[in-house]
């Protein structure tokens, strides 16, 4: 039934535009991409719900102030990323996304600072476009299950993976991406589906938030809580001492 849901989706999305042949082979692929990847048919299509829900709200709420707010959904666990104009903004989003139901888990990534300009958005597309190609060419890494946010330069890792070392993997390969200035991997190993006691007590996404808390809250069956892997790009050739070995030496990783 949910496949069915999703075809019709799929084709509403294609036809919106006017029978363009472009837009029905890209509806297409996307429909193949969500049935390709390790999360269920059904567990893609509340994630996609769950967005377009909290993005609704946000935009009722002030749709400028939240215009540069990034939003991804995987397993019901939410990675809020961009920019924001004041910090109860981005309290406020946070709140927001608490009220939607299929929420579980919540990244709070947010900047505090003003808006993203053109150049910058173009850039970030870019880099997020070219992680993309380098994983899907990695035998390493299974890149449909990988989704990908870049604000200012620092890159998002979000999705399933097979183990410890293909989200490590991940991390390093985007790290080298040519305009990156750090990664930040909130991908998990797939865990048991079923989810154990309330996401968090209401009195904490009431909270007021500190401004570096990035740890995702809730907990899941068979998953720990973790911090996210923090990668940063290795320096140049030219800085490197004489002991640190070549410019391809391993990436030094950093956990919060």
């Amino acid at each position: 039934m949910r496949r069915a849901v999703l075809m019709a989706m799929a084709a509403g999305a294609a036809a919106s535009v006017g029978g363009c042949v472009t837009a029905a082979v890209g509806a297409a692929a996307g429909v193949g991409a969500i049935v390709a990847q390790e999360r269920s048919l059904g567990a893609a299509l509340d994630d996609g719900a769950a967005a377009t829900q909290l993005r609704a709200r946000l935009m009722a709420l002030d749709p400028r102030g939240f215009s540069d707010v990034g939003i991804e959904i995987v397993d019901g666990r939410l990675l809020l990323s961009g920019t924001a104009p004041s910090l109860d903004h981005r309290i406020d989003a946070e709140r927001i996304a608490w009220s939607v139901e299929q929420i579980q888990a919540v990244a709070n990534e947010i900047e505090v600072g003003g808006a993203t300009g053109l150049w910058r958005t173009s850039l970030d597309e870019a880099v997020t476009l070219q992680v993309r190609s380098r994983l899907i060419a990695s035998s390493d890494v299974r890149a449909v299950n990988v989704n990908i946010e870049t604000s200012r330069g620092v890159v998002y890792l979000m999705g399933l993976a097979r183990d410890e070392a293909e989200i490590q993997r991940a991390a390093e390969i985007a790290s080298v991406t040519p305009g990156v200035r750090r990664v930040v991997s909130y991908m998990q190993t797939r865990a048991p589906r079923e989810r154990i006691g309330p996401a968090v007590p209401s009195a904490q996404a009431e909270a007021p938030l500190q401004a570096n808390a990035a740890a995702w809250t809730g907990e899941w069956a068979g998953a720990e809580r973790r911090s996210p892997l923090t990668v940063e790009p290795p320096p140049p050739a030219s800085l490197l001492g004489p002991t640190a070995g070549p410019s391809g030496a391993p990436i030094d990783l950093s956990g919060s």
